[in-house]
């Protein structure tokens, strides 16, 4: 049996535990997509944005790049496509000239309050209904620990 560099878990079981959380990653994010499109016209990134936007007011770019662990050039240009749809307005940084300061537009907020109830009612049944309340929070201290390990050893940080 071939054994981590640790040698307390089978290599095998570590396998299973990845293609398990990325295939349950995958298929919530598809389905919370399909959701949110056919409901209120964006998908889960674009939802994950305003709704970040919406707890962190005048928060910047490399603000949201931090939290969701993506590029820099990917998250702006995931805002350029809101900003376009008129959701989200970029403002001066007056501590910072090269960065600005992001807000939601009275349009960027009404719907992000309108798709908060297809999210979450979504999540509910997707994760609530398959999981017992138990086994809920389990999973939910195990993710927790694990993100908090590999963001604070800054594991899977984009560069730029």
């Amino acid at each position: 049996m071939e054994y981590t560099s640790g040698g307390d878990r089978p290599a095998g079981e570590l396998a299973k535990v990845f293609a398990d959380l990325v295939r349950c990653e995958t298929r919530v994010y598809n389905a919370l997509n399909d959701r949110l499109r056919d409901g209120h016209g964006i998908v889960t990134s674009q939802y994950e944005f305003l709704s970040y936007l919406r707890d962190h007011p005048g928060c910047r770019v490399a603000d949201l790049a931090g939290e969701f662990a993506i590029g820099v050039g990917a998250t702006s240009k995931g805002i350029d496509r809101l900003e376009k749809q008129g959701w989200v307005a970029r403002r001066p940084n007056p501590s910072d000239r090269r960065s600005s300061l992001l807000a939601l537009t009275d349009d960027g907020a009404r719907l992000v309050e309108e798709a908060e109830r297809t999210f979450t009612g979504g999540l509910a049944e997707l994760l609530g209904g398959n999981l017992d309340g138990p086994s809920l929070s389990a999973v939910a201290q195990a993710l927790s620990a694990l993100r908090s390990a590999l963001e604070r050893d800054q594991v899977g940080t984009p560069i730029g």
